[in-house]
């Protein structure tokens, strides 16, 4: 039996018609937020990324792409993490935008004078008060178990989100900055 195709409906073509859907309500309900969160990464003098689990993930596949592009990056957590300064970004990513330590991360930032953006659902959660630019994702966060907002499970949605808008990020930066894919590919890693 073919695992994708059980039904009139599979479950490619069902995760492929949310994540249409939320990105065009996400691109309609706020047409200006991509490009507010891409002037906040480009004038930053290093960039913070941090998420946890899944979200977590996908903000180090931007993290990367950044890399790449030439920015000085830096993922919260890893032994090389240097201190977050004045002026510096911290990019984070949270459904909910109440996890408990990325908000105290925010929190901190924002002491140290750093700007905090934010990817979430929650557009009134300490997370989205506490940054300057907001992304707010239209999806479940991993609470929702009603099946109403996505009929994926958890905060998958949400997630799969924040790897396109992490995409659309660095690709929107690396029109601005003139390069071309040979001036990027020396920065890839070359011991694996």
């Amino acid at each position: 039996m073919d695992v994708l195709n059980t039904g009139a409906d599979s479950s490619l073509t069902r995760i492929v018609r949310e994540l249409d859907s939320v990105i065009e309500r996400l691109v309609h309900d706020d047409p200006y937020a991509l490009g507010v969160l891409a002037d906040l990464v480009a004038e930053a003098p290093r960039v913070f990324v941090l998420g946890a689990g899944r979200s977590g993930l996908a903000l180090r596949m931007t993290a990367m792409r950044l890399m790449h592009l030439g920015l000085d990056v830096h993922v919260v957590g890893e032994v090389t993490s240097p201190a977050i300064g004045k002026g510096d970004v911290l990019l984070t990513a949270s459904g909910s935008g109440t996890t408990a330590g990325i908000v105290r991360a925010a929190t901190t930032a924002v002491r140290a004078g750093a700007l905090v953006a934010s990817i979430t659902t929650a557009s009134q959660s300490p997370l989205a008060q506490l940054s300057v630019a907001t992304v707010i994702v239209p999806a479940a966060d991993k609470r929702d178990r009603s099946g109403n907002a996505s009929a994926q499970y958890a905060g998958s949605l949400f997630e799969q989100t924040v790897v396109i808008v992490g995409d659309a990020l660095f690709h929107a930066l690396w029109r601005r900055s003139g390069q071309n894919a040979d001036q990027l590919w020396p920065r890839h890693a070359n011991i694996e």
